[in-house]
This record gives C-alpha cells, sequence and structure tokens, in this order.
C-alpha cells in the first residue's frame, strides 16, 4: 500500500522533498525502489547542492546533469584565486572545503634561501610547495575568512605536508598548532610532524646528559606522547596530514579565522619538511 501511495505522487513532488535532505540520503533513498532512483536524477534535487557561486567556474566547459556537475565537484577540486586556493565539496554532505596553497600561507623566512625554497613536484594540486631547506624556529600561519565556509557545520583544519629521506629535527619535537579567530585566545596543543614518531619513541633514547641534554632529545621527558590523535597519518593521495584544530561555524558568522603551526623553543635545527597547504573540511562524522 505504501508503494502504491508514493508511486501516486507527482515525481516532481517528490525529487523536492528529497532535495531538503543531505546528499548521503538521496543516494540511500535511491536504492530503496525505482520510484525513488527516477526521482533523485532531477536536476532540481542536486542543484539544491551546489553552491551559486561554483556554477560559474564547474559549468565552465562541463556537460552533464547536475548530479555529474556534483560529483565533480566532490572528486575533482577547482583551482581558484589565481592557484592559491582550491575548492570541492564533501561528497556526503555537500558541505564547502578549502585547500590554502602554501603560497598563500605566512611562514617566517620563506623569503631566506637558505631557509626555504619553491619548488614543483607532481603529487601537489599547486604549482609550488614550500620546501625547508634548514631553520631553527618553524611558524606557518594560515587565515581565511569564515564566510566562504557552509554555515552551522563543524570544521577541521589539517596541515598537508612530506617529508624527504633527509628530513631531520621533528624527531622527537613536536610542535605547537592552535586555530581560532583571529587576536583571540586559543589553546594551543602538541602533535608531532614525523610520520614514525610512535615507532621512534619506543626506542627510547638514552637519558639526558652529555650531549642528549639538548637538541633533538631536549624536552623528551616533558612532551606528549605520540599517539593517534597528535600523529600524522598518510592520505590516498600520498601527502601526510596532521591536524590543527576544530572550528564550529555557526551561522552566518563571518570573523577571520588563523591557523598556525609552531616550533620555536626546542631548540633544534630541521630540514625535509614539504608544505602543500593547509585544509579545512567538515569533520568525519559519518557512519
Amino acid at each position: 500500500m505504501m508503494k502504491d501511495l508514493l508511486s501516486s505522487l507527482p515525481e516532481g513532488f517528490v525529487a523536492e522533498a528529497l532535495a531538503l535532505t543531505s546528499p548521503r540520503d538521496v543516494s540511500r533513498l535511491s536504492s530503496v525502489n525505482t520510484f525513488f532512483r527516477s526521482a533523485a536524477e532531477w536536476d532540481t534535487v542536486w542543484a539544491n547542492y551546489v553552491p551559486p557561486e561554483c556554477l560559474g567556474e564547474a559549468l565552465d566547459g562541463a556537460r552533464g546533469s547536475m548530479k555529474e556537475l556534483y560529483l565533480r565537484l566532490c572528486d575533482q577540486p577547482i583551482i581558484i584565486e589565481e592557484g592559491n586556493k582550491s575548492f570541492w565539496l564533501d561528497k556526503c554532505t555537500g558541505k564547502k572545503c578549502y585547500m590554502l596553497a602554501a603560497k598563500q600561507l605566512s611562514i617566517a623566512l620563506v623569503d631566506s634561501p637558505s631557509c626555504w625554497r619553491w619548488t614543483s613536484i607532481p603529487e601537489s594540486r599547486f604549482t609550488e610547495v614550500a620546501e625547508l631547506i634548514s631553520v631553527c624556529s618553524l611558524e606557518v600561519t594560515g587565515n581565511v575568512n569564515t564566510s566562504i565556509l557552509s554555515p552551522n557545520t563543524a570544521y577541521v583544519a589539517h596541515l598537508v605536508f612530506m617529508t624527504t629521506a633527509k628530513a631531520y629535527g621533528f624527531e622527537y619535537q613536536p610542535v605547537e598548532v592552535y586555530i581560532g579567530p583571529y587576536e583571540g585566545n586559543w589553546h594551543a596543543r602538541m602533535v608531532y610532524l614525523d610520520p614514525h614518531a610512535k615507532k621512534r619513541r619506543r626506542l627510547r633514547p638514552p637519558r639526558h646528559i652529555g650531549m642528549f641534554s639538548r637538541g633533538a632529545f631536549a624536552n623528551y621527558n616533558v612532551v606528549p606522547s605520540p599517539s593517534e590523535d597528535n600523529c600524522p597519518k598518510h592520505r590516498e593521495d600520498g601527502w601526510c596530514e596532521v591536524e590543527i584544530g576544530e572550528y564550529f561555524k555557526k551561522g552566518e558568522d563571518e570573523v577571520q579565522l588563523e591557523m598556525n603551526i609552531k616550533e620555536v623553543k626546542g631548540g633544534n635545527w630541521k630540514t625535509g619538511l614539504i608544505i602543500q597547504g593547509i585544509e579545512i573540511r567538515p569533520k568525519n562524522i559519518h557512519n
């Protein structure tokens, strides 16, 4: 009886009702029966998930249905702002996602050739990445206005990077990270940029005497132990990411959001870090 009742409804009416749900719900409902599957293909459903300001660039030279356009925006990030930022949509929720390229970040001493260099690598979506040559103090800052984020959404910011075979200086020394409104009161936490930090920690270094009282092993007993929450994770695209922090975008609020990564206390020299950028995406709450 329920099936007959649904079949008696205009398909366009059902499509408009589906548009009030999430992309994930539409995909689930489309598997219920052929009637829902047909309604879920309507352009009015998927047009609801594509931000109007993105239609211009997304439709440039593109053909197909609004569903195909939506999926393209999820799977193929668009490079915007003269190549310094990328944009895409979260496939399950339709929420906006961004990555700030290294060129759009504020990196201390980045203009000094002995400290950093700009280079191109095929793994990056941007034309240039920042490669660390040698610094003692590391500080990287990214800023974004929350007006570009989706409303009422919990976001998580990540530093996206990789390390070279000759990288050192991050083995036992974590970095401080924080996220919050510009000139606000932030709560910093410590994370590791060494992808092998947990393995190294198990190979406990000697006691803090002689040469081990400073440098790589400085603060060894006072910094947090490497764990799933504060160590880098490997991504499918070949990069590593480490969480900077979370921010909840309330309604249509508009503040300048600052994300910071720094290590200025250890005193040890560092090299071999390659920064692609800072990624801001909705918190993963999918089941």
